[in-house]
């Protein structure tokens, strides 16, 4: 049978000038912090606008030299948004909420954050430390960590306190050095 369906794909590839190409693969971003790599796989196929607002901010190397702001232990680190003295940077328009695609709040997903207002996610994102099934259908998940959890683990481990007016912010700045896309093999 298998002898049959061979030449058959070969043959219509040749007649007809197509191809089974396979789906592309999810980007996945390294997230250089200044407590080692996280190396971040996203969702394109769940989250396809927060997906690429985030490549968009990512693209254009805007979380360059911000911090990881917020800091709880057991629940999620958050940053993306202000620089080291916690002054917010330019954002672009807010996104649509897709927070009923289906993922949920695991330990070790990463999230848009946003304010009060449901649709109100711009650059701002957390990588969630626990799981978290009460943030599930209010903030999108948009990816996934594939290596460095370590790494959250240990800017979940930081203290904190309050600075400039932000709680659990930590008392040693966490920089995001970078997020680049990975390169495709």
């Amino acid at each position: 049978m298998l002898r049959m369906i061979i030449p058959a794909v070969l043959t219509a590839t040749a007649v007809y000038g197509f191809a089974l190409v396979a789906a592309p693969a999810n980007p996945v971003v390294i997230l250089t912090t200044s407590k080692g790599d996280i190396t971040i796989e996203l969702d394109q196929a769940k989250a396809p606008i927060s997906v690429k607002n985030f490549l968009a901010y990512a693209d254009a190397r805007f979380y360059d030299g911000t911090i990881f702001h917020r800091v709880i232990p057991g629940f999620m680190i958050q940053g993306g948004g202000l620089t080291a003295d916690f002054k917010e940077k330019p954002e672009k328009a807010p996104i649509k909420n897709e927070a009923a695609n289906g993922l949920k709040n695991l330990r070790g997903t990463i999230a848009m954050a946003r304010g009060g207002a449901f649709d109100s996610a711009t650059c701002q994102f957390y990588i969630n430390h626990a799981d978290n099934p009460g943030l599930d259908a209010q903030y999108a998940v948009f990816g996934k960590v594939l290596k460095g959890m370590e790494v959250v683990d240990a800017i979940a481990a930081v203290p904190t306190g309050t600075i400039k007016g932000y709680e659990n912010a930590p008392r040693q700045t966490i920089t995001i050095v970078s997020v680049r896309r990975a390169e495709t093999k």
